[in-house]
């Protein structure tokens, strides 16, 4: 299989750059596996799709300031510093891209705030830096005052204070992503009561969102593929309430690869493509994907391919509203 396998267009009108005023009143297009149908609804229904022995798995992984501003010890120019894993305990070493990149050896010290410098340490593969925190104070709190909301690049815009609350799930209490998990976003708490109350139990995962979920491809084949590692931790009772469970319904593509990967693990590096044999997820609640994307692979394995691309075409006709701050797609 070829990544250009897994192509759509979409006009960059339909990429919202704004969040809805009210998180549930998100369009949600139901895709029906067996009988290779769809259906436009709204995403407050979704407590109608769940029944007594569901069991629903949220990402419960919370969103940090992880984009950094500032400038070359010595120099004026802006630099960014996004950081991407965290790979020290203390919290401050780090994986991050840098840009621009090219000029930045290790060894240099970039500015970002008078609580905060960062300094290059090494390099790796696809161009990532490691890079070191040098904080005055706590660096989690350092990062919360110097640090910005990693809005996606296709959001043409800065980030605001509103941000560090919407683009944020009501459930996330792990802190660890620098991406949102963002099929979470349309819930609220109100939505979360009526699924209890339509009987589906919820149980959480936490998988922290960094390069493997985000970051382009970079092979033409799909077999070639590897993705970078993230940590996940999927607790004993999670996996008995899935086990106790008659579907597991799985809220975005990261509660999908932490449910499938092996739970003895702290990481996970999976790649789901078509074929892959799915052991837990019976349903998947997922926002629409950048074209070529390892998350719209997943979605094309889960759904397959020719309907899952014509359900994205339809919902390109229909003017859904793709994307992190977009509609959502239910697949049964």
């Amino acid at each position: 299989m070829h990544l250009s396998d897994f192509d759509y267009h979409l006009p960059e009108e339909l990429i919202a750059q704004e969040p809805l005023a009210d998180r549930a009143a998100s369009r949600m297009l139901v895709v029906d596996r067996k009988s290779g149908t769809w259906q436009d609804r709204s995403f407050r229904e979704f407590p109608s799709f769940l029944h007594p022995g569901d069991c629903l798995v949220l990402n419960d992984s919370r969103v940090f300031p992880s984009r950094l501003y500032g400038h070359r010890e010595g120099h004026s120019g802006r630099v960014e510093v996004f950081l991407t894993q965290q790979e020290s305990a203390d919290g401050l070493r780090w994986t991050a891209l840098v840009r621009p990149g090219r000029k930045m050896r290790s060894g240099e010290r970039i500015v970002i705030s008078d609580d905060l410098t960062v300094e290059i340490v090494g390099r790796g593969e696809f161009g990532e830096r490691t890079v070191k925190l040098f904080p005055t104070g706590e660096i989690f709190d350092v990062l919360e005052r110097a640090g910005h909301v990693p809005l996606p690049p296709y959001i043409r815009r800065s980030d605001t204070v509103a941000d560090r609350e919407r683009y944020q799930t009501v459930f996330a209490c792990e802190r660890g992503s620098v991406a949102a998990p963002t099929a979470g976003l349309h819930f609220t708490p109100e939505i979360l009561d009526a699924c209890r109350a339509a009987g589906a139990a919820i149980a959480r995962v936490t998988l922290h969102v960094g390069l493997g979920t985000f970051q382009p491809l970079h092979t033409e084949i799909i077999e070639e593929v590897k993705l970078h590692s993230e940590r996940f931790v999927m607790s004993r009772e999670t996996l008995a309430a899935m086990d106790a469970a008659s579907r597991v319904v799985a809220v975005g593509t990261t509660s999908v690869r932490a449910i499938e990967s092996d739970p003895a693990q702290p990481q996970t590096d999976l790649f789901i493509s078509p074929g892959f044999q799915f052991q837990r997820t019976g349903a998947m609640l997922t926002n629409f994907h950048l074209p070529k994307s390892s998350l719209l692979v997943l979605t094309c394995a889960f759904a397959g391919r020719d309907l899952a691309l014509s359900a994205y075409r339809h919902a390109v006709d229909a003017r859904y509203r793709f994307f992190s701050y977009g509609d959502c797609m239910l697949i049964l």
